[in-house]
């Protein structure tokens, strides 16, 4: 499949069978390493990691899968970039272009992603915005594959917590390849108009204030924190609206018996996940974080491998 120099800044993007084929990618790639194969795929290749939100699983899972690629990565924080402070992002995006040949960037606005990708003449890669988290996403399909099978069709997908950008890509990425996905999430915290407009167009999908109601029979329970990265003022607010969304075992009681839980970390124990849960599925959870190192390498072999 052809994908070469396109860039990766919403699963809305990209089509059913070009999310399988990123996840059969990532799957053959975690094999390899698992046998110790290499794949140095990107042999001489260069990408810029732009760092504008903090990170640890981010930032060692692209280093980690730069060089098993066979690619050199240039690391810019908030405080080595003068990315749209003392430069604009249209001249950093064709400064950029001329050094490397991709750019993966985890920051705030998802406008300034798309302002990057729009002057880059190279691939941008969304690492994640306030409004979406492909990358996470990518990688949590790739771990419910693994623990429920290659065929996803039907399977029951609950996200109980904020509408946040988990939410969000959580939504289209669970549609788009055949899950039936429910939601959970008080008024106030419901995901944008945009991922709902989208979301309308299918019948298996349930937008609900029930925590229950979204667990029922589900294959696979997600949540996130209750308060993300910028959000910290809204803390107190936000517990007392999201009283009620704790993953529990009561939660847990009306998913399906081998239901699993996943949590793109960090988690807060006691809040929308008690250490019970957590623990019990600590297997998948620790799966799941280990999936973004094979699911980003095969987003960047598929956008840069000549």
């Amino acid at each position: 499949m052809n994908l070469k120099g396109n860039d990766f800044l919403k699963l809305l993007d990209y089509s059913p069978e070009q999310i399988d084929y990123l996840l059969q990618l990532a799957a053959k790639l975690k094999a390899e390493k698992k046998s110790g194969v290499p794949h140095r795929l990107c042999e001489g290749k260069n990408v810029a990691l732009i760092f504008e939100k903090t990170s640890t699983r981010t930032r060692s899972s692209f280093e980690v899968a730069a060089h098993d690629l066979g690619m050199g990565s240039t690391y810019l924080d908030s405080t080595g970039s003068q990315i749209g402070k003392k430069e604009s992002i249209a001249d950093t995006a064709r400064v950029l272009s001329r050094y490397l040949d991709g750019i993966m960037i985890r920051t705030f606005g998802h406008d300034r992603v798309e302002e990057l990708a729009k002057w880059a003449d190279i691939p941008v890669i969304n690492a994640l915005t306030d409004l979406l988290h492909p990358c996470q996403v990518l990688t949590d399909l790739l771990t419910i594959e693994e623990y429920k099978g290659k065929n996803l069709k039907g399977l029951k997908m609950a996200y109980v917590g904020d509408g946040n950008n988990m939410m969000n890509s959580l939504i289209v990425g669970g549609l788009k390849v055949g899950m039936e996905v429910a939601v959970a999430c008080p008024e106030g915290y419901r995901p944008p108009q945009e991922i709902l407009d989208f979301a309308a167009g299918y019948d298996c999908f349930t937008l609900t204030d029930d925590p229950m109601v979204a667990a029922k029979d589900a294959d696979v329970v997600i949540t996130d924190v209750w308060t993300s990265m910028g959000q910290e003022g809204e803390r107190a607010a936000r517990e007392k609206a999201f009283a009620g969304y704790c993953i529990d075992e009561k939660i847990m009681g009306v998913a399906k018996s081998d239901a699993i839980v996943q949590h793109c970390l960090p988690a807060h124990r006691g809040e929308e996940i008690t250490e019970e849960v957590f623990e019990a599925n600590a297997g998948p959870i620790f799966d799941e974080a280990e999936n973004r190192l094979h699911a980003q390498k095969a987003v960047m072999v598929t956008l840069m491998k000549d």
